[in-house]
């Protein structure tokens, strides 16, 4: 049986560069991973789906360019160089990665499926055939999550699509209906509405991001609906079928019936943790009653020297909170420090165009806890920038402490969201308040100058 000082399970965007960092640091360490290097966001999240995101922008600039006085004439996809595009990005930060592993001494990666058989011990189904069997003195959980499905009679009789599996179609679904009206939902169905398939969300609360504002989700709500993407909401599925040519979907939203018939259904009802084949009950890991392992705010398990990080540990599921518990856990246990998961910032971004870029609280929260708040919205339709460059759809919104002046927090619905959220963000780990932000000398003319004017409309 071969003792390694640490071993990782799972080679994603906590796990790889963790393990690296390790060997590093002079622990002899291996790195489980029993299907790609890269996890989600190279092979099936992040890098795909905003490369092929950036495709279907193409198309709709080119579609819209009459009105910048540029006329392009027809506008043709080519969806076989878009997926080969897809495939090669991929292929290339894959490969990278796992090169990255490979050249760093002290470091072993190894293909297959990892089960705890004991409290520190682990047997590996080999991928290229039979086992081995592994101790080490820290364990490292970072195997994610997958697509949850949801309990739809018929849904498991029909060929469906996930995240996962849509990006290896061929060819443009005629008609996708998409079952899911958040994040994954939306970016899957406002890309392929662009390469131009019909395409019915269906979700199951009174409207689409239910977890954001109302004027947010409103909004969206209004941009989607104006680019021809039907939105059905307050949605009861009651049964789905398939014949040889279409997939059948029978539902109620509300009081009223429906029948749809789609060629696809993408199925984004969100994501369920990769926990039941790890056999943590042999090694008395708890998890919570979703399945997610339960972590302390150093990231460690019950079972002492193991941890768990990114998806598969709950909480907010981006790659970006993956990293961050990865510089935690390898600070704390390797350089001596005391961080904690703990208050630290969740920004997220949806791109869907325009984007959503958001940090801290909303209004929605500041209402629920009583905090003496307010909020400062402007349209993007008055934006220099925006109106200059045609991208006047969306708002920024912000949310802050009315006897500070400090930011509690930001929406962003707008072209580059993401990036002036960010700066937003920067404000707030820094103390800025929105009052010094009302007269920052910002670059003209940018979305960022646009903040001046935010906060403008906070002056009493």
């Amino acid at each position: 049986m071969k003792h390694y000082d640490a071993i990782i399970i799972g080679a994603g965007q906590a796990g790889t560069p963790l393990a690296k960092k390790l060997a590093e640091a002079g622990k002899k360490t291996a790195i489980i991973e029993k299907r790609l290097v890269g996890g989600t966001c190279i092979n099936d999240g992040c890098t795909p789906t905003k490369a092929m995101i950036a495709s279907a922008k193409a198309v709709y600039q080119a579609k819209k360019a009459s009105e910048l006085g540029i006329e392009i004439g027809s506008v043709k996809i080519d969806f076989k160089k878009i997926k080969q595009r897809k495939d090669d990005i991929v292929k290339q930060f894959r490969e990278s990665s796992e090169k990255g592993i490979n050249s760093t001494k002290g470091l072993q990666l190894i293909f297959g499926t990892a089960k705890f058989s004991g409290e520190k011990e682990l047997t590996i189904a080999l991928s290229g055939g039979g086992e081995e069997k592994v101790t080490a003195d820290l364990i490292f959980i970072n195997t994610g999550a997958k697509t949850a499905i949801p309990d739809v009679e018929g849904l498991d009789q029909i060929d469906y699509l996930t995240s996962t599996t849509i990006l290896d179609i061929e060819t443009v679904p005629e008609h996708l209906v998409v079952i899911g009206g958040n994040y994954i939902g939306l970016e899957f169905g406002q890309m392929f509405n662009r390469f131009g398939s019909k395409i019915t969300i269906l979700e199951k609360s009174s409207g689409i991001l239910d977890k954001e504002d109302q004027d947010i989700s409103s909004a969206l709500t209004e941009i989607l609906t104006d680019e021809k993407i039907e939105i059905i909401t307050d949605v009861k599925i009651n049964h789905i079928s398939q014949d040889k040519k279409q997939i059948h979907i029978s539902l109620e939203s509300g009081k009223t019936k429906k029948s749809i018939t789609a060629s696809h259904i993408l199925i984004a009802t969100g994501r369920t943790p990769q926990t039941a084949d790890l056999g943590l009950e042999n090694c008395g890991i708890k998890l919570d009653d979703k399945g997610h392992v339960i972590v302390n705010e150093k990231l460690e398990t019950n079972v002492k020297g193991i941890y768990a990080l990114g998806d598969v540990k709950g909480g907010p599921a981006f790659t970006h909170i993956a990293y961050n518990d990865y510089t935690i856990v390898y600070r704390n246990l390797i350089e001596g420090t005391n961080y904690s998961i703990q208050d630290r910032p969740v920004p997220y971004c949806m791109f869907t165009d325009p984007q959503l870029g958001r940090i801290g609280i909303s209004e929605k929260e500041a209402k629920e806890k009583k905090l003496n708040y307010d909020v400062a919205v402007i349209p993007m339709s008055q934006v220099a920038r925006g109106i200059e460059t045609n991208e006047t759809l969306g708002l920024m919104k912000a949310v802050v402490d009315a006897d500070t002046k400090k930011i509690l927090g930001a929406a962003i619905l707008a072209s580059e969201g993401g990036e002036i959220m960010s700066v937003l963000q920067m404000a707030m780990e820094g103390g800025i308040t929105y009052d010094r932000i009302r007269y920052c000398v910002f670059a003209h003319p940018t979305y960022t100058e646009s903040l001046n004017n935010l906060f403008m409309k906070l002056d009493k």
